[in-house]
């Protein structure tokens, strides 16, 4: 065990501690683990020497678990707590009234272990279920959610994606060759906390050398043979790790996470008879390499697959690999066209041409331009006659460009769940998308039949940013999504995953949940100038996050095939 997996337990037994509201025992572990973390020495040197009490904040009986850890690799005391309190379980204690006996009770009654847990919990109306809560409670939950994430200083994927991968390319392109974005980056997470970078390299000074000189780099937080941070000219700190070539990829594993996701692998290697850190998996009795150098090997020595980062959430992820059920998730190779695009013809900054070019450069078949509505008064729709005048420019572009140009609308659904064109505008149009944009305070109630009625439209072949969240600005109004799913698998009507930064709408679990239901899903990225359509990656990874394979995206049709799913949506 060395130092940083110690201090990972007795981290775990502060977060114990907390729930239980000891608040005494949980400063002194805490305590314990930042100094134990923080050794520059080697934390077996000092057990075998007989001075564990001499770390700071060591006493006699933390002394004694971090020793049965060295001799066991457990803790018979911290593996009975874990019975009791997940590790996961302390998130919820964050969330705002939501304090250790009521974080208990969620777990206890609904098996909730974490904050993805409540969240999902929270979004599915299970927790009103609950004596004592009910809908008012479920909804400040859902809000305190978000201001945790937000208050924790978390970036939205799509600010801490291009910043990551900007410093991976950098890294590669002057010879690392091994380097990957990991953390929570990795697993595209709407929202990110840290961007983590691990290299592989045998030559780890030169290595750093490189990261410290990175173009945009404004300050040196830390730099070590091991360990970098730097910030950025944006104010933006990127971490590094760097480990020899031949244990990159456990390294990888380790710091790609998520924590439950590792917990889980490494119980399993214990029952196997290995250990699993971050330096690879080894054998528990010689302490010889089982396999280090790449995930795959690990994952396969554990009678697994290799599981995509995008699903490492503790979600059965683990279950599917180890029976070689693992879905072939969705690529961005596999998208023929994006199907949400805004023109100039109303809040858009590119022509229909210019855009068609643009989605001809990116290798799509088609590209499906929607424009807003005119009761959207800000973003200037067409009026019905201007729109109908386009679906011939529609026609010339493609054929000028060698691109289809389908001619659709994102049509608003007003209060009452009617359209805001008539039916026989709509009925001349490739495609029509249905998206709420006022209102949003409804009644849960009302704002389901509104959407039911829009989704009964024959026209209707998509429903628009589903929950109308918006990441950090605004919560996503009260709708039953059970029955929109089920009204949307009666009615042959995709739901979107909205790959615009703010939204990511549906969101990674819901995806799920609508792919479980026979729902299928339309991707795009409510581009509103050329660049947006570059957002079609984010989209892809919540979709990835969300189980979705290519037979689940209604836009990894060809152009034939798409005419004809709308073409029965609308029959």
């Amino acid at each position: 065990m060395n130092n940083a997996e110690i201090a990972d337990l007795l981290h775990e037994f502060a977060d114990i501690m907390d729930l239980k509201g000891d608040v005494f025992k949980r400063n002194a572990y805490r305590r314990a683990a930042q100094n134990v973390q923080e050794l520059d020495g080697d934390v077996l040197s000092y057990y075998r020497e007989g001075r564990l009490e001499s770390i700071p904040g060591v006493g006699e009986s933390i002394a004694q678990k971090i020793a049965e850890i060295i001799r066991t690799g457990r803790s018979a005391e911290l593996e009975a707590l874990r019975a009791q309190y997940p590790p996961g379980l302390v998130e919820l204690t964050q969330v705002p009234d939501l304090g250790p006996k009521k974080a208990l009770r969620l777990y206890r009654e609904l098996g909730i272990r974490d904050l993805a847990g409540l969240k999902k919990a929270a979004l599915e109306h299970r927790i009103r279920r609950l004596e004592g809560f009910g809908r008012r409670s479920e909804e400040k939950i859902l809000q305190g959610i978000e201001l945790v994430e937000r208050n924790s200083g978390r970036m939205l994927l799509g600010d801490a994606l291009p910043i990551g991968l900007a410093v991976e390319s950098y890294l590669r392109e002057n010879g690392i060759e091994h380097v990957s974005v990991a953390g929570s980056l990795r697993r595209r997470k709407e929202t990110i906390g840290d961007i983590d970078i691990v290299v592989g390299s045998d030559l780890p000074l030169e290595a750093t050398r490189l990261f410290v000189s990175y173009p945009r780099r404004e300050t040196v937080v830390l730099q070590g043979p091991t360990r970098s941070s730097i910030r950025l000219d944006d104010g933006t700190q990127v971490d590094l790790r760097v480990v020899p070539v031949s244990d990159y990829g456990a390294t990888l594993l380790y710091f790609t996470g998520s924590k439950e996701h590792t917990v889980e692998l490494r119980r399993m290697a214990m029952q196997m008879g290995y250990r699993l850190n971050e330096y690879g998996l080894f054998r528990r009795d010689d302490g010889s390499v089982v396999a280090r150098e790449e995930e795959r090997d690990i994952y396969r020595a554990l009678g697994l697959d290799l599981i995509p980062p995008e699903m490492r959430e503790m979600r059965g992820e683990i279950e599917a690999a180890g029976v070689g059920r693992l879905p072939d998730l969705l690529r961005s190779e596999d998208i023929r066209g994006d199907l949400h695009v805004h023109t100039v013809m109303s809040d858009g900054h590119a022509t229909m041409r210019e855009l068609a070019r643009e989605a001809k450069r990116l290798g799509y078949e088609y590209i499906g331009l929607t424009d807003h509505s005119p009761s959207l008064r800000i973003a200037h729709g067409p009026t019905a006659g201007d729109l109908l005048d386009s679906v011939e420019e529609a026609r010339q572009v493609s054929e000028e460009e060698g691109i289809a140009v389908l001619r659709g609308s994102e049509v608003d659904i007003l209060e009452d769940g009617s359209l805001d064109y008539p039916r026989e505008v709509l009925s001349q149009l490739d495609f029509v998308i249905a998206s709420v944009h006022s209102r949003f305070q409804m009644p849960e109630e009302e704002m389901t039949e509104r959407v039911l009625r829009a989704m009964s439209d024959p026209e209707v072949n998509v429903l628009g940013h589903p929950t109308g969240r918006l990441l950090g600005r605004r919560e996503a109004y009260r709708i039953d999504l059970e029955r929109v799913m089920e009204h949307a698998s009666r009615e042959g009507v995709a739901l979107e995953l909205n790959g615009y930064p703010y939204r990511l709408d549906l969101n990674d679990l819901n995806c799920r949940r609508a792919k479980e239901r026979g729902v299928k899903l339309s991707v795009g990225t409510d581009a509103h100038a050329l660049e947006d359509l570059g957002y079609m990656h984010l989209a892809v990874g919540t979709a990835r996050r969300g189980w979705l394979e290519k037979g689940d995206v209604i836009n990894t049709l060809s152009l034939a095939q798409i005419r004809r799913f709308f073409e029965r949506t609308s029959g």
